[in-house]
């Protein structure tokens, strides 16, 4: 770790080249880093190497010319930093797969949003278990990756237990239109990122049912609620759920179809079947998974997230969307704030 903590930055990879790690490969280029970007399918690499575009994931972006593609985990090999920017099921095998060409003081920043489907562990859980030497941070925030690539402002959250090494990443990849802020809770930052999800898929459902602006406010609101309500239970820190990778991140995913959370929703509000979009998507909808871990916990743990348990019982035990809207419209009158 020392060797990191001295030394300048200039050497990132990132595997994953859906739309957000080529967001991610193009804003560390940008600001300066030489990156290598890892991509399961040849005709990514070529895209990318060749016209310096993600055709597939990340049209109309020209990439910098210091983002290069590759296919082989082995030219990650000798990276200061690595994004893991894979769907949240197939984190485990690709840092498996991974482990054998890294060094022990590269450093993994996680940015997957989601919650293991098999173990129900959190993803830096995951990283613990596979790579249990390498430092770790969360990079977790508001940000669409075509407003990320374009420049655009934006800001999210680096978490980690070692501020040196967030604050060290911060300068690498920060600029003006990217700002990174540094936190030390890396489990509220990880809770954030996977519930919102959730939560997009119900306001989807909303918007797809015209249940207006108020209806959409006050789930982003209970959303939030529960959210805190989680974190909290596993020792996470309100503040964090307040911030950037919690009420932040919320908003932006509830609020516009770009999210392929809440443009799952949608779909599912306007009266399509679940099965039969998922089956039509070539990109993941993490809250599909997640709703189905959460509510799993929810029962073992005795915790009370009825929106949650809403969008399982809707996405994976067949319920009738109707029937699950007016079951929660129609449960008791609490209090708002919980003592």
């Amino acid at each position: 770790m020392s060797e990191i903590e001295s030394s300048e930055i200039t050497k990132i990879g990132v595997i994953g080249a859906g739309a957000w790690g080529t967001a991610l490969a193009q804003q560390s280029a940008k600001a300066g880093c030489d990156v290598t970007l890892w991509a399961r399918e040849d005709e990514v690499v070529t895209s990318i190497n060749e016209r310096h575009e993600n055709e597939l994931f990340l049209t109309g972006i020209e990439l910098s010319e210091h983002v290069k593609a590759t296919s082989k985990l082995s030219d990650i090999a000798g990276v200061d930093f690595i994004f893991m920017v894979v769907p949240a099921q197939f984190l485990r095998i690709v840092l498996s797969d991974l482990k054998e060409h890294i060094s022990e003081n590269a450093v993994i920043v996680l940015c997957a949003k989601g919650i293991e489907q098999s173990s129900g562990m959190l993803m830096s859980e995951v990283v613990a278990e596979v790579l249990p030497k390498s430092p770790l941070v969360v990079l977790s925030g508001p940000t669409f990756a075509h407003e990320v690539a374009k420049g655009l402002p934006s800001a999210v959250t680096v978490a980690s237990k070692y501020q040196q090494i967030a604050l060290r990443l911060s300068t690498a990849i920060g600029l003006p239109t990217f700002r990174p802020y540094a936190s030390r809770d890396v489990l509220g930052a990880e809770i954030g990122g996977a519930l919102k999800n959730v939560f997009a898929i119900a306001c989807g459902i909303t918007t797809g049912r015209n249940m207006g602006d108020n209806a959409r406010a006050a789930l982003i609101t209970r959303g939030l609620a529960e959210m805190v309500r989680f974190g909290e239970h596993y020792g996470a820190k309100r503040a964090t759920m307040m911030g950037l990778c919690g009420l932040g991140d919320l908003i932006l995913t509830c609020s516009s179809p770009q999210s392929r959370n809440m443009s799952l929703g949608i779909a599912i509000g306007e009266g399509k079947k679940v099965e039969d979009v998922m089956s039509g998507r070539r990109t993941v909808a993490e809250g599909y998974h997640t709703s189905s871990v959460l509510a799993n916990i929810c029962k073992r743990e005795d915790l009370d997230l009825p929106i949650v348990m809403a969008v399982n019982e809707i996405l994976h035990e067949g319920k009738d969307v109707e029937i699950a809207i007016r079951d929660l419209l129609n449960r008791p009158f609490v209090d708002e704030i919980e003592d």
